[in-house]
């Protein structure tokens, strides 16, 4: 064969003839390879199908070329594939011979066809599990159909291992339909598998820790970050269905699924059922989704106010499971391992009324001053919070409806739904600040100390200005949850808790935390208190500031009724209210709805 130009690459050498590549010359492992030889094109011809499956212009099977060799073969299979389905037709190339690829050009000269996948980045040299995982999401992306593998002889010669194993799994996928392996029977067995979708949210912790107590098989799933990419997310999570087998997936607040819905489409088609337990305002967080309804998705609600909201919104599995507590954390300092050896806690924690809450002061600033509200929306907010705060509505928006009807179109005319949401966060957030501000005036008279943010300092050298006299408090700036907190709620001899306006019938986390430390609380009336504690006998609840100050003093002067509630609260979360008896409830609602 005469060959009349080269051009090289590190250890290829493409050899031309006719300005057309006739061959390439390889050097591996100090000896030369010709890829074709005598045969010249026709060898590399002999590998293309006959055929491709498929009918009225739909391909049903993805075509995947293993080895790019001279180019010849690629250019010939994307000619038939496009001659078959169109411009749009599939096809994947496995190639990590980087110096085979500098001198053949393929990736230049097909760069054009969008249908051409090239899962093998040219950063790197992957193994065979990253090629296969980038193939898997691929066929995901187009309907799970099956692989049709097409191989280069000559890349066995290169790297067997590699390349014999993409084949292989190339192989088993045209013979195994991935999609009905996946699709095994759930939550059938007594023990389900949960896969956790981690994050920093603080629950997620006291979930797999409720997990490990209860014997419960379970992997974790991080999610993924910035430079960890969707695509690298959903491949992992395609390895972890087909080696972990889950019965569900968990999730808090919906983290972990992607605004677009394909990670919601693909826990469809994998028949994989998703819990997602909401601990915060879900109507604030499931506006930024698409694609929500689907039927593999539970929804469960710290607040069953929610609940009826949900259904209209067109979720068919939804249930309340309120918040509980660590009981293995929030212990009573006698109960504690290694507590007495601990360092002393700092003077600032000192106070027998102590308030441990955000002010909502900044809050309530920085959203005003990061987003352009309409004049006519900011000029009466702090009103508007005010009203709202005093009805049982729990959308601003409804609110504005019945009794701001001239403000409605205003807020109608936002510019985008997140604009919206933002109006009605930094009213709900107000109202809180406002409602907050009055329930810790009550208790003033007996100069309580306050743990938060430092927008309580801004706020009492407002009030004291407007007053013209300093009230008595101690402040001290925010704890740590998990180690400061439950050293901290023992101190007082009366822990003062004021709810959100977010939860206008739902109950906060400190509703368990504080009594699972053996300490007494003080805490407004919300109505699902009821489902959870007996007022009067196992919590205390005050309905107006005046009554959270004479209910203060009356435990304040009676240390024996203060324990006498606090034990009893400890022992019904003991027995109802830990993260382990919420896990159950959620696993008993998933085989309600799933199984």
């Amino acid at each position: 064969m005469e060959k009349d130009a080269r051009l090289s690459a590190g250890t290829a050498e493409a050899l031309y003839s006719d300005g057309h590549i006739e061959d390439i010359r390889v050097r591996r492992n100090g000896r030369d390879l010709l890829m074709l030889g005598a045969a010249g094109s026709a060898r590399e011809l002999r590998c293309l199908p006959a055929e491709f499956p498929g009918q009225a212009g739909v391909q049903n099977v993805l075509p995947v070329l293993i080895g790019s060799g001279t180019g010849r073969a690629l250019e010939e299979l994307a000619a038939r594939l496009e001659d078959a389905f169109g411009p749009d037709f599939l096809l994947a190339v496995i190639d990590r011979e980087e110096d085979i690829l500098a001198v053949n050009g393929v990736r230049e000269r097909f760069a054009g066809k969008k249908g051409i996948f090239w899962p093998v980045a040219s950063s790197h040299r992957p193994c065979a599990d990253d090629t296969l995982k980038a193939l898997t999401m691929w066929q995901n992306e187009h309907g799970g159909k099956a692989f049709l593998p097409v191989l280069n002889p000559f890349y066995l010669r290169l790297d067997r291992e590699y390349y014999a194993a993409v084949k292989s799994a190339c192989d088993a996928s045209a013979q195994i339909d991935f999609w009905n392996r996946a699709h095994y029977a759930k939550l059938q067995n007594s023990l389900p598998r949960i896969l956790l979708l981690t994050s920093t949210y603080f629950l997620m912790g006291e979930i797999e820790a409720a997990c490990i107590r209860l014997g419960l098989p379970h992997r974790l799933l991080q999610l993924p970050r910035v430079e960890y990419g969707q695509d690298e997310f959903v491949r992992t999570l395609l390895t972890e269905v087909t080696d972990f087998r889950p019965d569900f997936i968990f999730t808090i607040n919906h983290l972990g699924m992607d605004r677009e819905g394909v990670l919601a489409e693909l826990l469809e088609r994998l028949r994989l059922p998703l819990a997602s337990w909401f601990v915060d305002n879900p109507h604030l967080i499931l506006y930024m989704y698409s694609q929500l309804l689907n039927p593999w998705t539970a929804i469960f609600s710290w607040d069953v106010d929610n609940l009826a909201s949900l259904r209209d919104y067109g979720f068919e599995r939804v249930a309340y499971l309120p918040l509980g507590t660590d009981v293995h954390r929030f212990l009573p300092p006698d109960h504690t391992p290694g507590w007495s050896g601990l360092p002393d806690p700092p003077k600032a924690w000192n106070g027998e009324v102590a308030f441990v809450g955000n002010s909502m002061h900044s809050k309530v600033a920085a959203r005003i001053e990061r987003t352009s509200f309409p004049p006519e929306l900011l000029a009466g907010y702090q009103d508007i919070a005010a009203g709202f705060a005093a009805t049982d509505e729990r959308f601003v928006r409804a609110y504005l409806m019945r009794n701001h009807p001239a403000l409605l179109p205003c807020f109608d005319g936002l510019e985008s739904v997140e604009v919206k949401l933002s109006y009605e966060a930094m009213i709900t957030w107000e109202a809180t600040r406002q409602y907050r501000l009055s329930c810790v005036e009550g208790i003033l008279p007996f100069a309580p100390l306050i743990v938060g943010d430092s927008g309580w300092k801004d706020i009492f050298a407002e009030r004291d200005a407007a007053r013209g006299f300093k009230a008595s408090w101690h402040y001290c700036p925010e704890v740590g949850y998990y180690d400061e907190l439950p050293r901290l709620y023992p101190r007082a001899a009366v822990n003062f808790n004021c709810t959100s306006k977010q939860m206008k019938g739902a109950v906060n986390q400190r509703v368990f935390d504080v009594p699972a430390t053996g300490a007494f609380l003080l805490t407004d009336y919300r109505e699902q208190v009821e489902n959870l504690f007996e007022p009067g006998r196992e919590i205390i609840c005050y309905r107006s500031p005046e009554e959270a100050g004479d209910l203060a003093r009356y435990y304040l002067a009676h240390p024996e009724a203060r324990l006498a509630v606090s034990a009893a609260a400890r022992r019904r979360i003991l027995n109802e209210h830990s993260y382990e008896h919420r896990l159950r409830s959620l696993i008993a609602g998933m085989r309600e709805f799933f199984g």
